[in-house]
């Protein structure tokens, strides 16, 4: 056998606890074939010195946006301005100011209150600003955003008789005006007049995208949410992927969630389950090969911690400008609606990953996952709570028992941790994105962004689950939820690998497994800060997808 590519003088960190290291590695048709002495007498079409430099497997970011984020690319990026004046500043440097963009959208993203002092953007200086040119600026949290008169003008929703939709707000001043905030689905409001975005745009950003993940060193993400609601970009926003996929536009290996929304009533035999719900031709998670596949429904229960909509037992503390008085957030539909929903959804096959970010809302995820899986059976892709930002000491145990993989971001503390540890107060800051305390409860830890929410360079993710330091030098949460490096390694790597339900085939190097490896400019397991590592080069099933290796290390 010739292998297809061999790599020598390396430090290999395997991730197979039955292998922890290795100096060589051959690949051979995308797979790992041996490490070391496995290799001796074989020759290979490429040999790849690495001169002593780190290969880990590939990361694994099991939570994240990527047409939103591609689209970002593309779009005003306002995630730089330091007070509103700068952003202002930004908005009038989009418009042309001759009135010819007059009706065409202009579409901001990375909005955060958090960077001008708590403020949101003032609705008349935005009139000023943008005139006609309907406005719409994404919060970076993605479950708010701010629009001009022009855009509520468009959607009818202006008027303060206009009732909210349920699971969201256009929040209103005192006198009944819109402030131009629009919080949770009633940003569908705005962005059904958007939508949907062609197939070629999508391919497009995902490109943007995936090329962006692969300087990274990312071989895999969970897209989380496709096809509806608010976080959707088209009905048919899987066909975009699987151009991609074809057409060599797509860089890392996908697993894709439909939102629940676009799952509806099956007509199947009634063996197979009466008042199931998901897709035409029965498909369900796992469907796919090992380069695009279908993950978990993707439900929303509640809000975010930033915007103070999470659902949480406690009301929030008030802070700054801010009364709380009473506020407690809420849920995106009734609970019973929400359970019925996610049943139909989990009888006809189907995963389920619940975003549950307040300890109100975990609770719900819980019982209703629990429920479904004593009824119905485990699924081979796990169900799954994304963020699971609060947990109560009582539901570690839960969430272990069920085997609910949880996706907490590391990747929130250093811009939101101040602001979060604001809302909750001291006494519910332990609470707040656990990792250590999830691993010893023998809970499944994912490594993940949310981005574009939050920053998505995994070597910043790890050092941040290691040190968990916020903007302002103070360690967010609790220090005992400080992970070490291996562990903030195996998050995005073994750990995403089993949340995705994929170990078998991805997560560590060893033979039978895909050739997905990273090559780093030193140890994640002893660097000083993982976050100064370099990224040399990304493969996915051998072949490189990002590479900054010289030609003089490679010979044939």
């Amino acid at each position: 056998m010739k292998l297809d590519l061999l790599l020598r003088n390396a430090e290999i960190i395997t991730m197979d606890p039955a292998r922890p290291s290795a100096r060589s590695l051959g690949v051979w048709q995308g797979l790992v074939v041996g490490l070391d002495e496995d290799l001796d007498g074989l020759a290979a079409a490429e040999t790849l010195d690495l001169g002593g430099a780190t290969v880990t497997p590939g990361f694994i970011d099991a939570h994240c946006h990527t047409t939103w984020f591609g689209l970002g690319l593309a779009e005003l990026d306002v995630s730089k301005a330091r007070g509103l004046d700068e952003l202002y500043a930004l908005l009038r440097g989009a418009m042309t100011g001759d009135g010819s963009d007059a009706g065409h959208w202009l579409m901001a993203t990375g909005l955060s209150q958090q960077q001008h002092d708590g403020e949101f953007p003032d609705i008349r200086e935005l009139d000023r600003i943008t005139g006609e040119r309907p406005l719409f600026m994404r919060h970076n949290s993605g479950h708010m955003a701010v629009v001009n008169t022009a855009a509520l003008r468009l959607a009818g929703a202006e008027p303060p008789s206009y009732s909210n939709p349920d699971g969201g707000a256009i929040v209103r001043d005192s006198a009944g005006r819109p402030t131009g905030l629009v919080q949770e689905t009633a940003q569908a409001l705005i962005q059904q007049l958007i939508l949907p975005y062609s197939i070629s745009e999508i391919e497009a950003a995902l490109d943007r995208a995936t090329r962006h993940y692969a300087s990274e060193g990312i071989t895999s993400f969970t897209e989380a949410g496709v096809g509806g609601g608010w976080i959707g970009h088209s009905p048919v926003e899987l066909a975009a992927y699987q151009r991609a996929a074809a057409n060599g536009t797509l860089h890392a290996r996908t697993q894709v969630m439909p939102v629940l929304d676009v799952l509806h009533l099956l007509g199947g035999h009634d063996d197979d389950g009466s008042g199931a719900a998901g897709l035409d031709l029965g498909i369900v998670s796992g469907f796919g090969n090992e380069y695009l596949s279908l993950g978990p429904a993707k439900v929303f229960l509640d809000g975010s911690l930033m915007g103070e909509t999470a659902a949480v037992s406690h009301e929030y503390c008030s802070h700054g400008h801010k009364d709380n008085t009473g506020n407690t957030g809420y849920f995106q539909a009734e609970p019973a609606m929400l359970r019925e929903r996610i049943e139909a959804a989990y009888a006809a096959g189907w995963s389920i990953a619940a975003h549950a970010i307040g300890d109100r809302a975990v609770d719900l995820a819980i019982e209703i996952l629990a429920d479904c899986d004593s009824t119905y059976g485990p699924r081979t892709v796990p169900n799954r709570i994304e963020h699971a930002s609060m947990t109560r000491p009582e539901q570690l145990g839960r969430l272990a028992a069920a085997g609910i993989a949880v996706t907490p971001q590391a990747s929130f503390f250093h811009d939101g941790g101040d602001g979060m540890a604001a809302s909750l107060g001291t006494e519910r800051q332990p609470w707040a994105y656990r990792a250590s305390s999830f691993l010893s409860a023998g809970v499944t830890l994912a490594g993940s962004s949310d981005r574009p929410v939050a920053d998505g360079n995994v070597l910043r993710g790890m050092q941040a689950f290691v040190d968990r330091k916020t903007s302002s030098g103070a360690v967010f949460g609790n220090p005992a939820e400080r992970l070490s490096p291996y562990e903030a390694l195996a998050a995005y790597t073994t750990g995403a690998a089993a949340a995705t339900g994929m170990s078998a085939m991805k997560g560590s190097l060893a033979p039978g497994k895909l050739a997905d490896f990273t090559v780093l400019s030193g140890s994640p397991l002893d660097a000083g800060n993982i976050s100064e590592l370099q990224v040399l080069a990304t493969a996915v099933g051998g072949r490189f997808t990002y590479n900054t290796l010289t030609a003089l290390q490679h010979s044939s």
